[in-house]
């Protein structure tokens, strides 16, 4: 079981174990440039790729990518048929590789709403890298962090139905093992790139306790050097998790830090 950064103190390290990005800014990014938007996607990919190997060569264990919320399907309709058809692109694209470097993908999120053949490479995909631990990379398409827990809230509710007539039993653990990414530890690192400074529902239960970090780069534009300022960012931030600086300092207390972060 995941540790709660809410019911427990996560062993931290200047390696950031799990990166969180929204990936934004690739419409401006080609406007600039007097490109369409969807070149600004493609262009997007390739980042994609430099940031999984950028995270593999530095030891991050878990990279989460928001690529397509919930609410994005009130984009024009051609920009989300360009958009889901560049994903099924990827997937095929890129899964040999990913696997062949040890990389386990996993995507979160509510693939009904895509059409047949786009779920079912999600679930090839899923099985023929489930067994890779170099990195877990998930991708949340289709997701928001509302739905997530209502989904959790749901699910919970459907295996343990005799709950809804005892709400009090129902606990913050037993909830968030519903979660879509209850297989990952919390973020410790957050980015969002494009110059926005707002989490856009991505997440919102895990981020309890992330460090935040706003780079008014584009996407495309967001290479390895980038990632290594935001985790320089990372690095001088104090992560108290409610506690008081003097508490951090205390040898029984840094000791209790240094717990495994699942148990």
């Amino acid at each position: 079981m995941v540790l709660s950064s809410t019911l427990g103190i996560p062993a931290t390290d200047n390696v950031p174990r799990h990166v969180a990005i929204i990936m934004d800014g690739n419409g401006r990014w080609a406007t600039r440039r007097f490109l369409p938007r969807f070149a600004g996607h493609k262009k997007g990919v390739d980042a994609v790729r430099t940031i999984v190997e950028a995270c593999v060569d530095r030891g991050i264990k878990y990279l989460t990518l928001f690529a397509f919320s919930s609410e994005n399907w009130r984009r024009p309709p051609d920009e989300v048929s360009l958009l889901m058809r560049l994903f099924m692109h990827a997937l095929e694209r890129e899964v040999t590789k990913l696997h062949r470097n040890g990389i386990r993908l996993r995507v979160v999120g509510d693939i009904s709403a895509f059409e047949p053949r786009l779920q079912e490479l999600v679930r090839d995909v899923e099985a023929r890298t489930a067994n890779n631990d170099v990195l877990t990379l998930s991708v949340a398409a289709n997701y928001g962090g509302r739905w997530d827990i209502l989904q959790a809230t749901r699910r919970l509710l459907a295996d343990r139905p005799e709950l809804a007539a005892k709400p009090d039993l129902i606990d913050e653990s037993m909830l968030s093992s519903y979660l879509a990414m209850a297989y990952a530890p919390e973020p410790d690192l957050f980015i969002r790139t494009g110059g926005e400074k707002r989490i856009s529902n991505f997440l919102i239960w895990q981020l309890a306790y992330t460090e935040l970090y706003f780079t008014d780069c584009f996407w495309p534009d967001f290479d390895a050097a980038q990632l290594d300022l935001a985790c320089q960012s990372y690095q001088g931030r104090e992560r108290r998790f409610g506690r008081t600086s003097a508490q951090i300092q205390q040898p029984e207390v840094q000791a209790a830090a240094r717990q495994p972060a699942d148990h």
